[in-house]
């Protein structure tokens, strides 16, 4: 039995992992409910609230309306899984060694997942007296002790890996749809689907405090859209971007069915609602852009890893407040912890903050004053305004004043050299204190079968560089 289980089954206290025993007041339904919406690849511009014109995202939107929008949101990772780790733990991934995306499940290495000692966010509430549901994307973990209900969540809806089909009528490519464990044919499209079980999910605790993860993968590829939602958007002459505008109107929509419930069940002023994307948009894979910023997704650039970020909470934050501060989805597991009325452990060791008292005005300061990224030798600081990075086949790194200069257009490495350097130093002294990389994305048998005698924890030189290669959008499981 591992740690975690074997705690909670004994219902002991464990103050330094964060595992505390259920109280009447943790149960209490003055606790609000927490309701994390996740999309898969939305870029940093696919919002009208970011300024898309051609895609209105109206439900979405409200979230930002009824709360606060961030301009400055990070995630941990330019790509998927890793992103999510950090999500989930408020602490670098690096930290245990979650540095790389897995590559298609038949070829991951057979320890890929989030180690059992790491404590997620829904173990925590759930010990706090939450009940816990996970509808979508996983991402995580293929082996039985690193899926969802191992990980704190009560219930399961969604799919194991990092891509799927949207549409029914191609099952034979589709990954299992798994229902508490239970594998189902699930007819509905994708996106639809999940929305209606994140509003079956909330009704039926609607008398409890609860925790739902609601992680959509659109718009993840492959490019697969209903022809009702595509015909909305006839004036787009381009197929592949109409029909990512037809994805992004079923994320939407899904996302309106969730609001809408919380509102009709009198819960949206007792629910705090994160809506974040894990990381830029593949712009040539999916048209998605993420403008005005550099690069997409798996880059150091801002486009890959700067994204969408908004907040709500109604009467207890800020309406139509736009916040200008560097945020990260580190701070997520805190600020629910916080909102959970329960007391962040320095044991925890979480990298992230609580953004309540920020964002309420109580604290004038950054959240954030350094924030670090990290694949194989591509890597990425961001200290003050100020952002160094050294990108994939770039022979020294880049400097940039993200104040002035949003979208990385003017190197002043060789003109600033002292700051170069100085955040040069502060990365390196981070990156000392992270654990090696315990896998690297596989994305064939040849790769896979252990031929290459590598150890846990050792990359070679040839890998310390690798990065997702995105391809046209086809199949489930081309990119991750």
């Amino acid at each position: 039995m591992r740690r975690r289980d074997f705690l909670k089954f004994m219902g002991v206290a464990a103050a330094g992992l964060g595992l505390q025993s259920v109280t009447k007041a943790a149960a209490s339904r003055t606790k609000p409910n927490i309701l994390l919406i996740f999309a898969d690849d939305l870029g940093y511009g696919e919002l009208s609230a970011q300024g898309c014109l051609d895609i209105p995202t109206p439900n979405i939107d409200s979230i930002a309306k009824n709360g606060m929008r961030f301009t400055q949101g990070y995630v941990t990772h330019p790509v998927c899984s890793p992103s999510r780790a950090g999500l989930m733990t408020g602490r670098y991934q690096h930290r245990f060694g979650f540095e790389h995306n897995p590559g298609p499940e038949a070829y991951a290495e057979p320890d890929f997942g989030i180690e059992p000692k790491e404590i997620t966010i829904a173990e925590r509430l759930k010990t706090f007296g939450y009940k816990t549901g996970l509808v979508g994307k996983w991402h995580l973990g293929f082996r039985p002790e690193c899926q969802p209900q191992a990980c704190g969540f009560d219930e399961f809806f969604g799919f194991l890996s990092g891509a799927n089909n949207y549409h029914a009528d191609k099952r034979k490519n589709r990954r299992p749809i798994l229902n508490n464990g239970e594998e189902i044919q699930e007819q509905e499209y994708l996106t639809d689907a999940f929305g209606r079980e994140a509003v079956k999910f909330i009704e039926k605790h609607k008398k409890h405090p609860f925790f739902l993860y609601l992680s959509f993968n659109a718009v993840h590829a492959p490019l697969e859209a209903t022809d009702e939602d595509m015909a909305r958007f006839k004036e787009i002459e381009d197929r592949k971007r109409r029909i990512y505008a037809g994805m992004t109107e079923a994320m939407d929509r899904a996302t309106g069915k969730v609001l809408d419930t919380l509102r009709r069940l009198k819960l949206e002023e007792k629910t705090l609602v994160f809506f974040i994307s894990d990381n830029g948009g593949p712009t040539s894979q999916t048209t998605s852009s993420n403008k005005p910023l550099r690069g997409y997704k798996g880059q150091m650039y801002e486009g890959g890893v700067r994204v969408p970020f908004l907040i709500q909470w109604r009467g207890k934050l800020p309406a139509g407040k736009v916040y200008d501060y560097p945020v990260s989805t580190l701070d997520v597991h805190a600020t629910a912890i916080a909102a959970a009325e329960q007391k962040i452990l320095s044991d925890w060791k979480l990298d992230g903050v609580n953004l309540l008292p920020f964002l309420k005005g109580k604290n004038k300061k950054r959240p954030h004053e350094t924030l670090y990224w990290r694949v194989g030798a591509k890597f990425a600081i961001r200290h003050g305004d100020w952002k160094l990075l050294l990108e994939r086949d770039e022979p020294e790194p880049q400097l940039y004043n993200l104040a002035a200069d949003i979208s990385e257009t003017k190197n002043l490495a060789e003109e600033k050299r002292e700051k170069t350097k100085q955040l040069q130093d502060l990365f390196d002294h981070w990156s000392s204190q992270m654990e090696p990389a315990r896998w690297i994305r596989r994305v064939s048998r040849t790769q896979a079968d252990g031929k290459t005698g590598r150890t846990r924890g050792q990359i070679t030189e040839g890998e310390k560089n690798i990065e997702p290669r995105l391809k046209p959008s086809g199949q489930a499981g081309d990119v991750e």
